[in-house]
């Protein structure tokens, strides 16, 4: 079964902070994607962000057979979370998501490495396409250790916490 046709972003596409947003998503690639599950306990996941739209469409291929496809037909609202270390950068959306069989954006995600999990290519019966739309969303940038030492420092002298960094939350 096609999925849904998508509805609108919450989002203004052109806003900086939301392009910001994207490009994270993009250069990280790896989240952390959380349902709930039957006993609406938090079940969480690595998954491969195979796309990050302009407007925050957020596309993954998933085992239709899978306990995170059941979950996710009972109950659509996700959050995943991205973090790279090594650049201080970080990222939360909340969201719903979407499960099911679509061939034709199944064949434009599709990479040959895709194979590992799903043997039998764009044919292989267990393979779905998972759409998640960004609802809300908070990032995070923090420059090196370096800075740290300097706010620490400067948090000492004055008394006052420091802020390092930035946290930005969509929308607003």
């Amino acid at each position: 079964m096609p999925l849904l046709a998508a509805e609108p972003s919450m989002h203004e596409p052109q806003q900086p902070n939301f392009k910001t947003l994207v490009q994270l998503i993009r250069e990280i690639e790896i989240g952390m994607l959380t349902t709930l599950d039957s006993e609406r306990r938090f079940h969480t996941r690595p998954v491969q962000t195979l796309r990050c739209d302009d407007d925050g469409a957020l596309w993954f291929f998933t085992d239709l057979t899978s306990a995170k496809a059941d979950e996710l037909r009972s109950d659509a609202r996700v959050s995943i979370g991205y973090a790279h270390m090594a650049k201080g950068l970080y990222a939360a959306v909340e969201g719903c998501a979407r499960v099911g069989r679509d061939p034709r954006k199944a064949a434009e995600l599709w990479s040959p490495l895709q194979r590992a999990w799903y043997p039998e290519g764009l044919e292989d019966s267990r393979l779905g396409v998972l759409e998640v739309r960004i609802e809300r969303a908070e990032y995070w940038t923090t420059p090196g250790r370096a800075s740290y030492a300097i706010a620490a420092a400067r948090a000492t002298l004055t008394g006052e916490p420091a802020t390092v960094g930035e946290d930005v939350k969509l929308p607003r």
